[in-house]
């Protein structure tokens, strides 16, 4: 490529990329790519020029400690869970799932015929697009028992994921420096939420069946808090689902107690062997909250959940979510809706519980092989994760360390606990890329665990 001094006009844009091609298309893109890495500028009437070299100096940011202060609560940056994948690695970390889980036709159509409606240039109602609004509504309802009042499309606030979603219930419904009961393990993302709005967790010990009804009912009289934060239906990270007895007890206790279960239904899409039971659909007094997200069973690229919550409840949460975001993009609410109506989207369903059920085998039985001196806590009957609970003496830190230098992504436990650990545990995830791995990603867990005992 034709180098120039700083400051130099180029001579002409095909000598810039001539190594490569004179086509003009290429050589856009070339310009564009150069651009971007700031190594040249263009200047409209003038020219293209290299831009000028700038010696990088070290700077200090220290003022920034004294003005800001003491942090209120010490929040990760991010879940070993969200890291980005090495291409050649062994991704059992992931907190999502792979590409070829997901609707990639259905996005995509979906996605252009967003952007040819009038969606793609107007805003939408705080509350969301009423079409989507129903068909969550719609969802809900269809699993509630008679007797139960369903809930209507004014019930439900659209929210840009859950995570926000989860910030807004927590100030409206518990505020700063309140009890918040909570499943102990939990999502790592519900624990964030919290500290970031500052409410006080109080963990509450949760098995594979659900969480134990008499602790839960000892944290709410101790406390006097007025919400209990949960994931009936596979929960992350356990995969546990709440057995019916459970779910009954629960939700007396939380109605003896005048309180709220923020019921978190992340999961509702990825059924095995079972289907989700919404605690949400047998109640009609307000009492639940419930969180419906489509952002791993349609496309991450498609941040789309709902809330859905009856009376002032409701609206304090709104009032939350439009203060924080306006609106939710109306080109998104849109394309989430196409693909969740969209004929062929029950029969990717259909096809993703038998993806997910080999992908889950697959695993559970490597790490059974390989692994034999962990234990496999449960096999879940839906979501997407494995809970492995490892041998007391095992340095999880060092662990996950040497599993990325043989090239396994791990995610350790810890983070998942509100409180301290009950353990030593790994939550591997079964939906991530190139499941044929799986038995060589046990393998090395087994081989560095038997080192380090």
């Amino acid at each position: 490529m034709t180098r120039a001094a700083p400051g130099a006009q180029l001579p002409s844009t095909r000598a810039l990329v001539a190594e490569y091609t004179a086509s003009p298309v290429t050589v856009q893109r070339a310009l564009r790519v150069l651009s971007a890495q700031g190594l040249i500028e263009t200047r409209p009437g003038v020219g293209t020029f290299v831009r000028a070299a700038r010696t990088p100096r070290p700077l200090d940011y220290g003022w920034q400690s004294a003005a800001l202060g003491t942090p209120s609560s010490r929040v990760p940056l991010v879940s070993a869970a969200m890291r980005a994948n090495a291409n050649d690695a062994i991704a059992l970390h992931a907190g999502y799932p792979d590409r070829e889980l997901l609707p990639e036709r259905l996005v995509r159509a979906a996605l252009q015929r967003a952007a040819r409606s009038e969606v793609a240039l107007t805003r939408s109602a705080s509350a969301g697009h009423p079409e989507l609004q129903s068909w969550f509504a719609n969802e809900l309802g269809a699993v509630t028992p008679v007797g139960v009042t369903p809930p209507t499309a004014s019930d439900v606030v659209v929210l840009p994921g859950s995570q926000s979603g989860l910030g807004s219930i927590f100030r409206a419904l518990v505020g700063v420096g309140q009890p918040l009961l909570m499943e102990s393990p939990t999502y790592w993302g519900a624990i964030l939420a919290a500290a970031q709005v500052g409410v006080r967790v109080i963990p509450v010990p949760s098995g594979p069946d659900g969480p134990d009804p008499v602790e839960l009912a000892r944290a709410f009289e101790e406390t006097g808090a007025r919400a209990f934060y949960a994931q009936p239906n596979f929960a992350n990270p356990t995969g546990a689902q709440w057995s019916p007895e459970i779910t009954a007890q629960v939700l007396d206790t939380v109605r003896a107690n005048g309180a709220f279960l923020i019921e978190d239904d992340w999961a509702h899409d990825f059924g095995i062997d079972t289907v989700p039971r919404p605690v949400a659909a047998l109640d009609d007094a307000g009492h639940v909250v419930y969180v419906r997200s489509l952002t791993k069973s349609v496309s991450p690229s498609l941040r789309v959940a709902a809330v859905i919550a009856r009376g002032p409840a409701r609206d304090r949460i709104l009032a939350d979510r439009a203060a924080d975001a306006m609106y939710v993009s109306g080109l998104l609410q849109a394309a989430a809706l196409d693909v969740v109506t969209h004929p062929g989207w029950l029969s990717h369903l259909r096809g993703l519980r038998h993806r997910l059920r080999e992908r889950r085998d697959l695993l559970a039985t490597a790490l059974l092989e390989h692994v034999p001196t962990a234990h496999l806590t449960s096999l879940p009957k839906g979501g997407l994760n494995l809970w492995l609970q490892l041998p007391d003496a095992t340095d999880l830190d060092r662990l996950m360390r040497d599993s990325e230098a043989a090239g396994v992504l791990i995610a350790g436990g810890d983070e998942w606990f509100p409180a301290e650990p009950a353990g030593q545990f790994l939550r591997l995830n079964y939906s991530g890329a190139n499941p044929a791995a799986f038995p060589e990603g046990a393998r090395v867990l087994g081989e560095l665990l038997d080192a380090g005992l």
